[in-house]
């Protein structure tokens, strides 16, 4: 009854009522109308010109683009129980307008949160090696599971990065001494394996008036 009364409120009072009842939705969004406080139809509205009927209908705009999310420094606790400061970024859009507007509150304070909460959780099951040499593995693994766990709120994560890890200045010495002290090691065996060649040269050189005496005696 009341959508009947709606529909003959806005014919009564045309052409007025088009300037209140039609709405402009844009190519990157969607509108999610609801009716009497349901979602009608079970599918997002737009892009292009959409009627909203007064008194029954009330309708929320979703930004359909790429979101760039960047997560604050973290403090991670390494699998070696080595304490580091990760920070990252996540990208990602909605796909499902109805999803993200029926199934979550805020959906971008929820994906936020998440993300920083899948961060600290996946790092921490790693060491300080892993972190540094697999940078990019770990990051497509934390886009995997918040991909899933998204997935109903109508999310699409399109891509996660590790920005900057930062460790300890103690654990940065302890890393440049050890560094310097395999430097040390490989220049020494290159050495010793110069000094051993040389002596062979050394050793082949001196045969060598040798071998052509004895060649001369036997003419």
């Amino acid at each position: 009854i009341l959508v009947s009364i709606s529909f003959l409120l806005v014919l009564i009072t045309l052409p007025f009522s088009i300037w209140a009842c039609i709405k402009v939705v844009r190519e990157y969004e969607r509108a999610v109308v609801f009716r009497l406080g349901r979602i009608l139809p079970k599918k997002a509205k737009g892009p292009g010109l959409i009627l909203i009927l007064p008194c029954t209908d009330t309708f929320i705009r979703v930004d359909l683009r790429t979101v760039t999310c960047n997560i604050p420094p973290q403090e991670i606790l390494t699998k070696d129980a080595v304490t580091t400061q990760v920070d990252g970024v996540v990208y990602y859009r909605i796909h499902s307008a109805v999803s993200a507007v029926a199934n979550v509150s805020d959906v971008h304070s929820a994906t936020f949160l998440l993300a920083q909460t899948t961060l600290r959780n996946v790092l921490g099951t790693k060491s300080l090696a892993q972190l540094l040499a697999g940078r990019e593995e770990i990051a497509h693994g934390i886009q995997d599971v918040l991909d899933s766990a998204t997935e109903q709120w109508g999310i699409k994560v399109a891509r996660v990065e590790i920005k900057d890890i930062r460790i300890p200045v103690a654990m940065q010495r302890t890393m440049a001494a050890e560094a310097e002290a395999a430097q040390e090691a490989r220049a020494k065996v290159v050495a010793a394996e110069g000094e051993r060649n040389a002596s062979k040269a050394l050793k082949s050189s001196a045969a060598l008036p040798a071998n052509f005496n004895n060649f001369g005696s036997r003419e």
